[in-house]
C-alpha cells in the first residue's frame, strides 16, 4: 500500500493512475485538476452592496450568469474549454442590481489568456481579473484586492460553524 495524501492505495493502482495522468510520481503533481477558466474579483464593498445583483461574464463566445451574494468580494468565473484560443480577446461584465432595468456595470477589457502548468506536461489556460468602482475591470488583479480576498478567505476558514438546529424524530424527541 502507498499513501497518497490521506489516502492508502495498492502501488499497482498508484502506478496506474501515474500512467493515466502522464506523470511518474502522482505525488509530484501538485497542479492536477488545473482549469481554464476566467475569474473576476469583484469589489462589492466599492459599490455599497451588490447583494442579490444579476451578472453576465462573457469571453470567447461562452457566457455565464449568475447572482452574486452579500460579501466584500466576490469571485466569478466562466470555464472555458482546454482547447482555448489564448489570444487576445475582450472578457464583458454586466452587473445588474436586483429589480433594476440599467446595469450598474457594463464594462470590458481585452486580455490574453495566461498558461498554467499541473507539473505533469498538461496544464490550462487563465486570467485573473479584478472590477473596482474607482478602475472599472481591470485585466490584472491589485495587490488590495488580492490581499482583501486572502483576508475574506482566511475569515471564512477560521469561523466557527453555524449549529444547526437540534433534529427531532417524529414523535418531537430531539435527536442530538
Amino acid at each position: 500500500m502507498r499513501k497518497i495524501g490521506r489516502v492508502y492505495v495498492p502501488v499497482a493502482a498508484a502506478a496506474f493512475l501515474a500512467v493515466l495522468s502522464g506523470c511518474a510520481d502522482p505525488t509530484s503533481c501538485a497542479g492536477v485538476g488545473v482549469v481554464s477558466e476566467l475569474g473576476v474579483y469583484v469589489v462589492q464593498e466599492d459599490f455599497g452592496t451588490l447583494a442579490g445583483a444579476s451578472y453576465a461574464l462573457c469571453s470567447r463566445g461562452d457566457c455565464v450568469e449568475g447572482e452574486l451574494q452579500g460579501e466584500a468580494v466576490s469571485r466569478v468565473s466562466l470555464s472555458l474549454p482546454d482547447d482555448v484560443d489564448p489570444d487576445t480577446a475582450p472578457v464583458r461584465l454586466r452587473v445588474t442590481r436586483a429589480g433594476a432595468g440599467t446595469p450598474v456595470v457594463d464594462d470590458s477589457v481585452d486580455v490574453k489568456l495566461l498558461r498554467r502548468s499541473d507539473g505533469c506536461g498538461g496544464g490550462g489556460w487563465s486570467r485573473a481579473l479584478a472590477l473596482t468602482k474607482a478602475d472599472g475591470l481591470l485585466a490584472s488583479v491589485p495587490k488590495k484586492v488580492s490581499a482583501a480576498w486572502m483576508r475574506q478567505v482566511r475569515t471564512e476558514a477560521t469561523a466557527l460553524p453555524t449549529p444547526s438546529p437540534t433534529s427531532r424524530t417524529a414523535s418531537g424527541t430531539p435527536t442530538g
